[in-house]
C-alpha cells in the first residue's frame, strides 16, 4: 500500500497544468485539474490518510477556460482530498453551489470511503435554500494513485478479427458465486473471471470476447436499502476512473482493486478473450436536480448536465439526469475516462449504455441524434480508442430514441430486431420468411449503408434485461414481484411462449412439452451463432438458466441473478459448444461482406453466393416470402466460383430492399473441403421434408438429433418439428 503524504512540504498551492483533468502525481508533487465553467473558486481539501479528519485547504487558480488547476509540492501518491466549490445559488438557472459540501473529484482514479445515503449530502433543504451541514465526514474521498502506466493487457490484446467475434454478455459476480470449480475466496471476483475453470468454460462455448456488466464505481440508489435490495447489475456510476470494489479480493485498497483487474484483464488475453465493458456515460448516480450533491452537481451542475429553462433536469435515461456530453469538456471528461480504461486497464472496448445521449446536441437548440456529433467523431480519430471495440446501444428515451444502424462506421451496435425477429418465428408468433432472412443475413435494411459491415450487427435473442432463454420459452408473463415495485418494473409483452403450463416442467407435466421446449430452444441459439453478424450470448443461457420469470433483475444480488453450476443443463452447454464450433470451422458463417444481389454477380467478384428457398427447393413468390407467419425455408452458400443450382432463385425485393442480398465473405476464407452449405429452418409443429440440390451431402448439424452429426444426405433430408439443420457439400 502507498505511503500517503497528508502534510505537503509546501506552504502554498502553484500554479499548475490545466492537463489532464484530475490529479496527477508528477515532478515531486500533484498537479489538479477541475473543470467547472460557473464557479467563483474551487478549494482542494487535504485529509489523513482515512479520509476522516481535514488537515488543510488550499485554494486553486483559475478559472482559464473553465479550467481550475494547481500544483502541490511535496505531495504525492497516497494523498487523500475532497473539493469545494463555491459560486451562485440560483436553482433556477441550475447553480447549486454550495462550499458546505465536499465533493469527489470526477476524474478520481482511487476512490475510498463507504456512502450512505445521508440528509447531509443534500445541497438544499427542503425550502430550497442552501443546506449549510458540512458532509466531509460522510463523503467519498479521492485518493491520488501512482502515476499510471501502460497495462500489460495493452500490449498482449488479442485483437480478434470482428468476423470472429462471439461475444458473452456476464456479471462478474454473478458467474462465479456459486461455481464450485472455483475456489470460494475467489468467487465473485475480478479473479474469479481469469480462474482457469472460467476460462475452460469460455473456451468450451467458442467466446472470443466477454462483455462485462458495468464496472464502474458505482452507488446504489437510495430508494433500495430500506427494501433491502441493491443495484446488483451497476448502472449508476459515480466513479468513472475506477474498477467497483465490490469485485475484489481487497474492495478497501483501491490501489490493489485496480491491480486485480488489470491482471484478469491481462491474463484473459493470453488465452486469447478479449475484455469489454458495459459503460454509462449517460447519467450519473446523483439523480435529477433534487438529488445529493456528492460531485458533477456541485461543480457546476449546469455544465455537467442536460436541464430545461427552469434549472430542472432532463430526464432521457429514466434515471433521473442526463451527461451533458454535447458540452466540450464533458466530452472530453468521457475521453479520458475511455483512453485510461484501454490503456491503464488494458481493455479492448465498450458497451455504451443508451448511446444516442452520446451524439445528441445541445439541449434545447438541436437536442437530436447526430451521427457526427463531436463526441463521436473525436472518438472516431483517437489515436488510442481506434484499437478499441465501440458497441452502441442504440436508443435513448430522449426525442426520437431509437437509432439502430445510424451510428458510424466502425460502431458495432445491439439489433433488438433479430431478437424479436428470431423469437416471434421460432415461438410461432408472427414473423414472416423474408423477415427471418434479413434478420438472418445481418440485416442489411439497418446496416448495409457508408462503410458498414455486417459485423455492425450484433445478434442477441436474450441479454441481462429481459427474459432469459429458458425463461421466455416456459413463461407467459414477466414475475418481478421480488423486485419491490408491485411487478410494474420490465417490460410487459416481451415475446415468450411455454409450450405449456407456465414456468418449469415438473414431473406431472407432458413430456411433450419438455421435448419442444428443448428443441425450440436449440434453434434459437443455432440461429444466433450461424447467423452473419456478431453473435452474442445471454450468460447462463448456455445453461439454461431461470430468473423464475423474472425480466428484470438488476436489484435481485442473489440465486435468482446467480449461474447455477449444480443445476445447469451441461448437455445443452456442450450443445452450444458443438454449434460454435461449427460456425468457427466453416468460414461461410463467418461472412465478411454483404452479398451480392445474384449469383452471377458473386462469381464475378469471386465472392459466396446465398440463394433462398422453399422447402421443395423452388423460389418463394413475393406473397409467399412476405406472408405473415412463421414457414419453413431453406437457403444455400455456396463458396466463390460454384455456380448455384437452376431453382434456387434469389428472394422477390421488399418495397425498400432485398432482405436476401446480403453478406459475401472474402473468398480467402473458403476452405477446399466446402463447397456449399445448406441450411433449413422449420418451425412448424410436424416434421419437413426438405428436398436437397444434387451432390454428396453431410449433415454438419440437426438441432433435433444432434448425435447424427457426419450422416451422408441425399435427395432430401426430413427436419423434425422446431428444428434447424446444416448440411454440408463436399468438393470431393
Amino acid at each position: 500500500m502507498l505511503s500517503p503524504l497528508t502534510t505537503p512540504a509546501a506552504a502554498f498551492m502553484a500554479e499548475g497544468r490545466e492537463a489532464p483533468m484530475g490529479a496527477r502525481a508528477r515532478d515531486g508533487g500533484v498537479n489538479f485539474c477541475v473543470f467547472s465553467e460557473h464557479a467563483s473558486a474551487i478549494d482542494v481539501c487535504t485529509f489523513d490518510a482515512e479520509g476522516l479528519q481535514e488537515r488543510q485547504r488550499w485554494r486553486l487558480h483559475g478559472p482559464h477556460d473553465g479550467l481550475w488547476s494547481g500544483f502541490l509540492p511535496g505531495a504525492g501518491p497516497g494523498l487523500v482530498y475532497g473539493l469545494r466549490a463555491h459560486g451562485p445559488w440560483a436553482p433556477d438557472a441550475g447553480h447549486r453551489f454550495n462550499p458546505h459540501k465536499l465533493l469527489l473529484d470526477p476524474c478520481a482514479t482511487e476512490i475510498i470511503g463507504r456512502h450512505a445515503w445521508r440528509p447531509e449530502h443534500q445541497a438544499a433543504t427542503a425550502g430550497g435554500q442552501p443546506d449549510g451541514r458540512d458532509n466531509a465526514s460522510l463523503a467519498l474521498k479521492a485518493r491520488v494513485s501512482a502515476p499510471p502506466q501502460t497495462a500489460a493487457g495493452w500490449h498482449n490484446a488479442p485483437r480478434h478479427a470482428e468476423r470472429d467475434l462471439v461475444i458473452y454478455e456476464v456479471h462478474v459476480k454473478s458467474f462465479s458465486q456459486l461455481n464450485p470449480d472455483i475456489p470460494a475466496v475467489l468467487r465473485g471476483t475480478y479473479s474469479a473471471l481469469a480462474h482457469p475453470a472460467a476460462v475452460a468454460h469460455f473456451k468450451r462455448l467458442g467466446v472470443t470476447a466477454i462483455e462485462l456488466l458495468p464496472v464502474h464505481y458505482h452507488l446504489d440508489e437510495p430508494f433500495l436499502a430500506p427494501k433491502g435490495l441493491v443495484n446488483h447489475w451497476g448502472y449508476n456510476t459515480l466513479g468513472f476512473f475506477c474498477p467497483d470494489p465490490r469485485f475484489a479480493l481487497h474492495p478497501h485498497d483501491p490501489a490493489s482493486v485496480n491491480d486485480e483487474f488489470r491482471r484478469m484483464v491481462a491474463t484473459l488475453h493470453h488465452h486469447g478473450i478479449e475484455v469489454l465493458l458495459d459503460v454509462v456515460y449517460n447519467h450519473t448516480a446523483e439523480g435529477d436536480e433534487r438529488g445529493a450533491s456528492l460531485s458533477f452537481r456541485g461543480l457546476d451542475q449546469a455544465s455537467w448536465y442536460r436541464l430545461d429553462h427552469h434549472g430542472r433536469s432532463l430526464n432521457w435515461t429514466g434515471c433521473g439526469n442526463t451527461l451533458n456530453t454535447a458540452h466540450p469538456r464533458v466530452a472530453q471528461f468521457v475521453l479520458d475516462s475511455l483512453r485510461w480504461w484501454a490503456k491503464a486497464m488494458g481493455v479492448d472496448g465498450f458497451r455504451f449504455d443508451l448511446a444516442p445521449v452520446l451524439g445528441r446536441g445541445d439541449s434545447h437548440r438541436a437536442p437530436h441524434f447526430d451521427p457526427r456529433a463531436a463526441l463521436l467523431a473525436a472518438a472516431a480519430q483517437d489515436p488510442v480508442l481506434a484499437r478499441t471495440r465501440l458497441i452502441a446501444e442504440a436508443w435513448d428515451s430522449g426525442p426520437d430514441g431509437y437509432q439502430v444502424g445510424r451510428f458510424p462506421n466502425r460502431w458495432l451496435e445491439w439489433n433488438d430486431r433479430f431478437r424479436d425477429t428470431v423469437r416471434h418465428y421460432w415461438l410461432g408468433l408472427g414473423a414472416s420468411r423474408g423477415e427471418l432472412a434479413r434478420r438472418f443475413t445481418a440485416s442489411d435494411d439497418l446496416f448495409h449503408h457508408g462503410h458498414r459491415r455486417p459485423t455492425a450487427s450484433i445478434n442477441f435473442i436474450a441479454a441481462h434485461d429481459g427474459f432469459t432463454l429458458a425463461d421466455f420459452t416456459s413463461y407467459a408473463r414477466k414475475h418481478n414481484h421480488a423486485n419491490g415495485e408491485q411487478n410494474a418494473d420490465g417490460r410487459d409483452n416481451e415475446a415468450c411462449a411455454t409450450f405449456g403450463p407456465e414456468g418449469p416442467a415438473g414431473p406431472g407435466t407432458d413430456p411433450s412439452v419438455a421435448v419442444r421446449r428443448l428443441r425450440v430452444r436449440r434453434a434459437l441459439m443455432a440461429t444466433l451463432l450461424l447467423a452473419q453478424g456478431t453473435p452474442m450470448i445471454n450468460a447462463g443461457d448456455e445453461q439454461l438458466r431461470t430468473q423464475g420469470g423474472n425480466n428484470n433483475a438488476w436489484n435481485q444480488d442473489n440465486a435468482t441473478s446467480w449461474q447455477a453450476w449444480d443445476t445447469a443443463d451441461t448437455e445443452f452447454t456442450d450443445f452450444v459448444g458443438e454449434v460454435a464450433t461449427l460456425r468457427r470451422a466453416e468460414p461461410l458463417l463467418r461472412h465478411a461482406r454483404w452479398y451480392s444481389a445474384s449469383g452471377e454477380a458473386a462469381r464475378e467478384r469471386g465472392e459466396p453466393a446465398m440463394r433462398w428457398c422453399k422447402p421443395d427447393g423452388h423460389s418463394l413468390s413475393d406473397a409467399a416470402w412476405h406472408e405473415a407467419r412463421p414457414l419453413p425455408l431453406a437457403c444455400r452458400i455456396d463458396a466463390p466460383q460454384l455456380v448455384p443450382v437452376p431453382g434456387l432463385a434469389s428472394p422477390p425485393a421488399a418495397p425498400d430492399s432485398n432482405p436476401g442480398a446480403n453478406v459475401g465473405a472474402d473468398s480467402k476464407l473458403a476452405t477446399p473441403a466446402t463447397a456449399a452449405l445448406f441450411i433449413a429452418f422449420n418451425p412448424g409443429p410436424t416434421a419437413q421434408p426438405f428436398v436437397l440440390p444434387e451432390g454428396h451431402w453431410f449433415l454438419a448439424l440437426d438441432t433435433a438429433q444432434p448425435e447424427l452429426r457426419g450422416t451422408t444426405v441425399q435427395s432430401h433430408w426430413l427436419l423434425a418439428a422446431h428444428s434447424l439443420a446444416v448440411l454440408r457439400l463436399s468438393q470431393a
